[in-house]
């Protein structure tokens, strides 16, 4: 991807780095995270929060170029993951959402449209139930809400995964781009116990979200389908898309419908 013009200011807590073909990535002092991200192109901001285990790259290598065209697109690496190092405390999507709210503040930015996937879009329904006023649009990919939302044969898979159980593409994205190798068994062990012991946000904040919100979801997905008509029952006004023969990996194997969809929620009337 050439470089396109980069919108967000480096502020004094911020560190620009050159980073192999991506451009420029960044670093911010956040809640005691050096917090790395990404800015491209420019327009309305959109947020993208990566799933578990992965990395700007391997969630969001196919769509991204596509997004930053007609958006500044702000991409998160989150605690542990990527080039985001691991911290001393304790890994939760409440602390996470707040992180992810942090860095907006810091950047200035006001409002933006978020689009997580799978665990990137729990930290995602966190921001729009713990910080409204920041989140425009909302857009959930293969995104479950707490352990019940995974079909019985991942949810056993998750519980007690170690490193032999990550995918090859997963562990060589982290290598090439942590800071300490060495930390990885701690983050499969954080976010195995993480996905395993989260209940789910609460059915009375899924309803308190005014966001537009869009699901995304594989009929062959990680994720329950009933599990993603309850999550879009719940909140007011959502859309549910349903993509047939698709996977948990939709994001990158069906990325142009994916992408198609996400781009037509997003071109739609403005978040509220």
């Amino acid at each position: 991807m050439s470089k396109r013009t980069k919108t967000a200011i480096c502020l004094s807590v911020v560190v620009c780095i050159p980073v192999q073909g991506w451009g420029e990535g960044r670093y911010a002092q956040v809640n005691g995270l050096n917090m790395y991200y990404e800015v491209h192109g420019s327009g309305r901001p959109l947020v993208l929060l990566h799933g578990g285990l992965s990395t700007i790259d391997t969630s969001f290598g196919k769509i991204l170029p596509s997004l930053a065209r007609t958006r500044q697109v702000i991409a998160i690496e989150l605690q542990g993951h990527g080039h985001t190092a691991g911290l001393d405390r304790p890994m939760s999507f409440e602390t996470m959402a707040d992180d992810v709210a942090s860095l907006l503040g810091q950047l200035a930015v006001e409002r933006a449209d978020v689009l997580g996937y799978s665990f990137g879009g729990v930290v995602a329904l966190g921001i729009a139930i713990r910080h409204p006023h920041q989140v425009g649009h909302l857009i959930l990919i293969g995104t479950p809400n707490g352990n019940d939302g995974f079909e019985p044969i991942i949810r056993d898979s998750i519980k007690g995964a170690t490193p032999r159980d990550v995918p090859k593409p997963l562990k060589e994205a982290y290598e090439r781009s942590a800071p300490d190798v060495r930390q990885f068994p701690l983050l499969v062990a954080k976010v195995s116990k993480l996905l395993t012991d989260f209940p789910g946000w609460r059915q009375e904040d899924l309803h308190s979200i005014g966001s537009p919100t869009l699901i995304i979801v594989g009929d062959h997905d990680f994720i329950r389908p009933e599990h993603a008509i309850q999550v879009f029952r719940l909140i007011p006004g959502a859309q549910l898309a349903i993509l047939p023969g698709a996977g948990h990996d939709a994001i990158t194997e069906r990325h142009e419908d994916v992408l198609a969809i996400a781009t037509r929620f997003l071109d739609g009337a403005p978040g509220q």
